[in-house]
């Protein structure tokens, strides 16, 4: 028995070596079992799989295995691989990042959070809508884990004021055995039921006073409940908002690369038409979610809106007195909060008019199919790097006595350099060097001769399933990878069964956002979870309803204004070039 533990834990801290070692070992079968390009192409894609679903490698460094092994292997060359990494979508995901470091970099997204905090007001329910709109809202232009990370403080922050200190509470919750011994804990807090019933007031504060042990300790109890369901809340609304936007998380960029590499007709989804679709099924599905989580963490019972009990009134005007302090620190809009702001809604408006499909947008102002969302983005993010952070003033031409203090822009480049995830920009390049071997062997088509079967499900069920699978299998990986792996996939299953592409792609893409119910799902879960105040069995609990009620909307959405906009009931025409001269290759090899 001894051995063997020692043997385990050697193991356990060689596990990665060893997954990195062993797993192109035991899938060497499929060189040989495959036809010869399909099955190279398929063991790669088999290894980036797992190194990714392992973390056995960084995720960066699986990204760049297809530089190290198309080539070697004899799929591609290293000529096609190479440019895979930095296209057009890249520099559009570039310039959103760009964005949101400078959005940081002056405060930007601390003042937006303080302030719609303030005009939510502090009733439980309420706060944890507003925590999540807020959330949501900068998720779509900051990356999620950022968002993650600074909404997390001010959360803790309000709660404290409106509970008292988290150790204090977890002590009360106690078994009433504990303080036969201790005199009675005067609380301030949410009143009981029983409070709430008295009539008049100081009735309900002596009672209060002479609260007895078993009530102090369900009241504790519920609002340890309020506690995480409010940092429950703050990760979920994050993943759900970088659904939104294009630039809001990786998948959506991943969606778009692969669809202009697959289908380079097809120009339905821009920044501005995602988001027309998208927004909607983001509010959708944060209302059903907020209902949930105010529902299960105790904010939707009768205490959602009544104004008794002046103890219950104290600590909200506590918690709402800390949200106006927090928000006066900030001091007055300055002139490079403001500028950021302008450049901010400049960038948002002109992605979302370019070219949103159902109003003509100013791309027709230039040559047909030149400017493209990349080139409105960057062109936006390179004015941040020369336009002036202080006010420009003639007087200071004119004073020789004003400080020649050397002129500060907006944004310097090592900011940018410093909060720019740069292992992101080569996921995404893996993920489109992925896709464009799985085309040009063949593994795509190969796969999709296999899926056959599938070719009976009505395309609707397969909507629903394709999605749930998807928000399942995206638990255990990251969401990038889920949805690198399974789009070429899902593209000669839309193929096979003559359905319109998009009808599968759309929903497979934002599925893989939907990642709730593990702390290691997605890097916000992780932080959320690491403040320590959550269980896993919270998460998993609140997170499968979540998964169900997220396959729900995105199934609404795609049979509803998602048919409507991107006339998905249609086989498009934008589909058959490429799929002809893949049947005259069949052809000839034949």
């Amino acid at each position: 028995g001894m051995k063997i533990s020692v043997l385990s834990k050697k193991l356990w801290c060689v596990r990665k070596q060893l997954i990195i070692l062993l797993t192109p070992v035991i899938f060497l079968p499929l060189l040989f079992t495959l036809p010869e390009k399909e099955g190279k192409c398929l063991y790669v894609v088999v290894l980036m799989a797992l190194f990714w679903c392992t973390e056995a490698l960084p995720l960066a460094v699986t990204a760049m295995l297809p530089v190290c092994l198309f080539p070697t292997l004899g799929i591609l060359p290293a000529k096609t691989v190479c440019p895979q990494y930095f296209i057009e979508t890249n520099f559009l995901f570039l310039s959103g990042l760009v964005m949101a470091s400078s959005i940081e970099e002056w405060g930007l997204h601390r003042r937006i959070a303080l302030k719609v905090l303030s005009i939510v007001g502090v009733k439980p329910a309420w706060l944890i809508l507003g925590m999540m709109l807020t959330s949501s809202f900068l998720s779509m232009w900051l990356s999620n884990t950022a968002t993650t990370a600074m909404m997390l403080p001010i959360a803790n922050a309000i709660l404290e004021s409106l509970f008292g200190d988290l150790e204090t509470l977890k002590l009360k919750c106690k078994s009433p055995e504990d303080y036969d011994t201790a005199p009675p804990v005067k609380l301030h807090s949410l009143p009981s039921e029983k409070q709430i019933l008295s009539v008049d007031g100081t009735d309900a504060t002596e009672q209060a006073d002479h609260l007895t042990a078993e009530e102090i300790r369900s009241e504790s109890e519920y609002q340890l409940k309020v506690w995480k369901g409010f940092l429950i809340c703050i990760p979920y609304a994050a993943s759900i908002g970088g659904t939104a936007t294009l630039t809001g998380t990786a998948p959506n960029l991943i969606l778009i690369g692969q669809l202009k590499s697959y289908f380079p007709d097809c120009d339905l989804i821009n920044f501005g038409s995602w988001f027309a679709f998208a927004f909607p099924l983001m509010l959708v599905f944060l209302v059903l979610g907020w209902l949930w989580i105010s529902f299960l963490y105790g904010g939707l019972n009768t205490r959602l809106c009544f104004k008794r009990n002046d103890q219950r009134a104290q600590a909200e005007a506590r918690a709402k007195a800390l949200i106006q302090e927090d928000y006066r620190k900030l001091g007055p809009l300055n002139f490079a909060e403001g500028a950021i702001s302008f450049f901010f809604v400049l960038f948002a408006v002109l992605l979302f008019t370019r070219d949103p499909k159902f109003v003509t947008g100013w791309s027709v102002l230039f040559k047909k199919g030149y400017v493209s969302d990349a080139v409105t983005g960057v062109i936006i993010v390179s004015i941040l790097f020369f336009f002036p952070s202080q006010k420009p003033s003639l007087r200071w031409w004119f004073d020789p006595q004003a400080s020649n203090a050397p002129y500060v822009p907006l944004l310097s480049w090592k900011k940018a350099q410093d909060s720019v995830p740069w292992n992101i920009i080569l996921l995404l390049g893996g993920g489109f060097a992925m896709a464009k071997a799985c085309e040009e062997s063949g593994l795509a088509a190969w796969i999709g001769g296999h899926l056959q079967p599938l070719a009976e499900v009505p395309p609707a069920a397969a909507v629903i399933l394709i999605t749930a699978f998807l928000a399942c299998f995206t638990e255990f990986a990251s969401n990038t990878a889920t949805i690198i792996i399974f789009l070429p996939v899902i593209v000669e299953l839309a193929l096979r069964v003559s359905v319109n592409p998009l009808y599968f792609m759309i929903p497979a893409t934002v599925g893989c956002s939907y990642a709730f119910m593990l702390p290691v799902s997605t890097p916000p879960n992780s932080i959320a979870f690491a403040s320590g105040h959550l269980m896993v069995k919270d998460m998993v609990k609140t997170g499968i309803v979540m998964n169900v009620l997220g396959v729900l909307s995105i199934s609404l959405a795609m049979n509803t204004w998602g048919v409507a906009m991107f006339d998905l009931h249609s086989y498009p025409d934008w589909v058959h070039p490429k799929n002809a001269s893949a049947l005259v290759t069949d052809v000839y090899n034949t």
